[in-house]
């Protein structure tokens, strides 16, 4: 049985210093014995000899021993660690000490003196075994092993005493016996309780008792008188027993830290060893001698006394531990009841033999509807493969206990019927005897899960829709991405429209629109694709399709998304663009996202209502325009915008009449940039009015310039429909023009017919017709760009109040005719024009033909690389200064 008393805490090891150096222990228990064996054969007298066997063989060990126990103190902090082999090594040398001053004392005071010596390494060594770390740990452990020891040590002299042939012993001799085998006695016992714990004790049981039997010889052979030489042989065993101490101090000092020992409280091999000792003794005295002298009397009886003590000390530990063992068990069941686990014990055949009383508080379940029961019958059925995997892999040993212990995670069906979500750990004690079954915790997790849906809910959903939200959809791209050929395809859809409903109608019904697109995009995908909300307006899906097959899906998209959406009082019609990415492309699933969103973008700039992939080339085009709307904020102010000049010229004297302003963008990082290019971007960013007030300053200070110095040319500049349409612009420019001192009439706005059509058929701008009507009211002339080149030309010169009439550069074009044909659409146009009354400019003459052309077909004003190109305002002035009188 185990001890009771817990060992109490020892300080902190501290780092271990080195032992001196010194005569190795080999060689001082040679140099002992060689002179012991020379006084023995008589080439050394006897006193001499003991004494260099004590300084050589017991006093350099005892001060290695002492050394180690000082070496123990340093390394634990631990007085106690230490004490015990110090008190060796001191009453050792003491005792020692003793006999080799008797050796050189006179014959009458050598028994007195050796005497002396052996009751102080008698107690001291008594003390010490008592004290070594680990054998006792609390006074009661160290009663019980003194009585144990006396009772043996008791019983010995008694069959000693019974079986001595000597009638008479000296007093000294009989003390010295009697002392012997008594403290011998109880360094034994001792020592061999602790053998397997503590081997080190061995060592040192074995080596106090080779010293004390060495010190009694000595003394034996001083009280009796005996030859010289014998004195030598008497103190081999010291010497020998010294070299065990230190032994056994160098095993214990190898093994810092060990466990202490537990001592058994009942010991009933041992109470019983005295006893029979002592039994055999007296049958075997009375047997040949008939009868007991008064000695014999009294050493028998007091065998009796010591073997009392120890049983009733057994028994009071018995009752202890038994009381302890009451408390540990209540204290046992009052943690299993009142514990939030269920714990239950199965068989090798995998049924129930023992549940916890916790099973009716947690569960609702009785011992009958339990026990004996297989414990998979418990379990859901689909959740029975499972915890079968895991149980037989404990029970087979596949699933190592010493590892992380295995967890079981199912429903566990409780005594109202009801399926409970459970967590169970499974620990194999069927090698422990008072277990010897499989133990199973069983924890109720319904609320940890039902907790843990809500989080993922709200952590992976999105609130409005119930589809997947942007972190689930790059999680399951991630994991799509590690399936074996990584099929499947992600499209981006992006609603156009929601936005006029939320204004028009308001957030409820956007919202209800929201909810209508989340159950479309379900019903048309497979069951297997996965639908996510990304924004406000942008969906997503992941199909584990192929190219062909995503591209289909992509397109039932757009036809379910395109049906109009019916609210209360309202029908919603909205449109979609669709991009397109695999799954497999791109470094990972934000690579893969981008991608998407990338053909998204081109769907969008396209057109409405299509689906488009993602290739290279998209993505070149599109970082270029990342970049021009990265660059393009903060242009003008820091000085990378230009305006260069383009004259118009009378294709009659071909003389310049005015010129055309050209924004240009030298960018550093992107180099020149046109004005396609540039204004698009600009309309996109909502700079457009910005780059374009700037623009219009340039040229007009230019042209202040250029009147100052007598040059009588008109100047037009491009204006954008959206600019138009600012209820400022007509006085911003009129504002502009007075502070350059310009005159209104010098300056010509022109409007891309694409750009108002488009702007006039999709919103009725009737603003824009106004604006121009009052800029012409001021003076300002209004031209027409590019016209011809658009599917509405007739019906914008009978709509807008127009002054010039630029004809577009397709018409113009020669196509391999010669200087002298008219391209029939370039007349008609111009013809048309005349008839109108506006003065007609042909664009994009590029060639002496196309000059020719416009010539023919009666145009009056010519532009284009073949008469002029577009130059800065200083090379523009060095052209305008070799026709002294510009005409008009």
């Amino acid at each position: 049985m185990p001890e009771a008393f817990p060992e109490p805490p020892r300080p902190r090891p501290r780092p271990h210093r080195a032992e001196p150096p010194g005569w190795t222990l080999p060689a001082q228990a040679g140099a002992a014995a060689l002179l012991l064996t020379a006084g023995a054969a008589g080439l050394l007298t006897a006193p001499v000899a003991v004494l260099g066997a004590v300084l050589f063989g017991v006093g350099m060990p005892g001060w290695r021993l002492s050394r180690l126990a000082v070496t123990a103190h340093a390394r634990t902090g631990d007085f106690r660690d230490c004490r015990g082999a110090g008190l060796l090594a001191v009453t050792s040398v003491g005792g020692a000490t003793a006999v080799c001053v008797a050796a050189f004392s006179p014959p009458a005071a050598r028994t007195g003196l050796a005497l002396s010596g052996l009751i102080l390494a008698l107690a001291g060594h008594l003390a010490a075994i008592l004290l070594l770390p680990g054998v006792a740990e609390n006074w009661r452990l160290r009663l019980r092993r003194v009585v144990d020891g006396l009772s043996l040590g008791i019983s010995l002299i008694f069959a000693g005493w019974l079986l001595s042939p000597v009638d008479t012993v000296p007093l000294a001799v009989l003390f010295v016996e009697l002392s012997v085998i008594g403290a011998g006695s109880i360094i034994a016992v001792t020592a061999l309780a602790v053998r397997r714990q503590r081997p080190a004790v061995l060592y040192y049981g074995g080596g106090s008792g080779a010293v004390l039997i060495g010190l009694a010889a000595s003394t034996v052979c001083f009280a009796y008188g005996t030859a010289s030489w014998l004195w030598c042989l008497a103190m081999a065993p010291a010497v020998g027993g010294m070299l065990l101490l230190v032994i056994g101090a160098q095993r214990a000092g190898s093994r810092p830290g060990a466990t202490p020992v537990r001592g058994r409280l009942t010991a009933y091999p041992l109470l019983t060893v005295p006893a029979v000792v002592a039994a055999l003794a007296a049958v075997y005295h009375v047997a040949t001698q008939g009868s007991f002298d008064r000695t014999s009397v009294l050493l028998g009886l007091a065998v009796i006394p010591t073997l009392v003590v120890r049983e009733m000390m057994a028994a009071a530990d018995v009752r202890s531990y038994a009381r302890r063992l009451s408390i540990q068990e209540a204290h046992f069941r009052s943690l299993v009841s009142g514990g939030n686990d269920l714990t239950l014990t199965l068989g090798d055949d995998l049924r129930v033999r023992w549940q916890s009383p916790a099973a009716a508080r947690l569960f609702g379940l009785a011992d009958a509807q339990v026990l004996g029961r297989p414990f998979i019958e418990l379990m859901h059925p689909e959740d029975v493969p499972e915890v079968i995997t895991v149980l037989t892999g404990v029970v087979t040993g596949r699933l190592a206990p010493a590892g992380r212990t295995p967890l079981v995670t199912a429903r566990l069906r409780d005594g109202h019927g009801r399926w409970r979500d459970t967590e169970s750990t499974v620990s194999d004690q069927r090698t422990v005897p008072e277990v010897g079954a499989l133990v199973v915790h069983v924890r109720d997790v319904g609320e940890r899960v039902h907790l843990e849906r809500r989080l993922y809910k709200l952590g992976f959903t999105d609130q409005l829709t119930g589809l997947a939200n942007r972190r689930e959809l790059m999680r399951q791209i991630a994991n799509q991405r590690d399936l074996p050929g990584h099929p499947g395809a992600l499209l981006i859809i992006d609603l156009h429209g929601l936005l006029g409903v939320n204004e028009q109608y308001g957030r409820e019904a956007s919202d209800a629109v929201l909810v209508e697109v989340g159950r479309r995009l379900r019903d048309t995908v497979e069951p297997d694709d996965v639908v996510a909300r990304l924004s406000g307006d942008e969906f997503a899906v992941i199909t584990v399709a192929g190219p062909m097959l995503a591209y289909g899906t992509g397109a039932r998209l757009v036809a379910a998304l395109r049906e109009p959406c019916q609210l209360p009082g309202a029908v919603v019609a909205l449109q979609t663009s669709i991009g397109m990415a695999e799954v497999a492309g791109g470094a990972g699933a934000d690579d893969v996202l981008r991608r998407a969103d990338l053909a998204r973008r081109r769907a969008r700039q396209l057109g409405r209502n299509r689906v488009e992939w993602y290739d290279s080339y998209l993505e070149e085009q599109l970082v270029r325009r990342l970049d021009l709307e990265r660059e393009l904020p903060g242009a003008a102010e820091r000085g990378e915008l230009d305006v260069v000049y383009q004259p118009v010229v009378d294709l009659v004297d071909g003389k310049p009449v005015g010129v055309e302003a050209l924004l240009r963008w030298r960018s550093p990082v992107l180099g020149t940039v046109l004005p396609a290019e540039l204004l698009a971007v600009a309309r996109e960013l909502s700079l457009l009015g910005h780059i374009g007030r700037w623009a219009r300053a340039t040229a007009c200070r230019q042209l202040a310039s250029w009147s100052r110095e007598g040059h009588g040319l008109w100047l037009s500049v491009n204006v954008a429909p959206a600019e138009l349409a600012a209820p400022t612009f007509v006085a911003d420019l009129m504002a502009m023009l007075a502070a350059q001192g310009v005159g209104p009439e010098r300056l010509v706005v022109e409007v891309a017919e694409s750009l108002v059509a488009e702007e006039l058929a999709a919103a009725e701008n009737l603003r824009i017709l106004a604006q121009l009507a009052n800029l012409r009211a001021h003076g300002v002339r209004i031209a027409l760009d590019d016209f011809g080149a658009g599917q509405a030309s007739i019906a914008q010169l009978r709509r807008l109040p127009l002054d010039v009439v630029k004809i577009d550069r397709s018409l113009v074009a020669d196509a391999g005719a010669g200087p002298d044909t008219v391209h029939p659409m370039l007349e008609a146009v111009a013809g048309l024009g005349r008839r109108f009354g506006l003065e007609i400019v042909a664009e994009g003459l590029e060639t002496d033909g196309q000059v020719s052309q416009a010539q023919g077909a009666g145009c009056r004003f010519g532009q284009g690389y073949a008469l002029a190109r577009p130059a800065p305002a200083e090379r523009t002035e060095a052209y305008i200064a070799d026709f002294p009188t510009p005409s008009h």
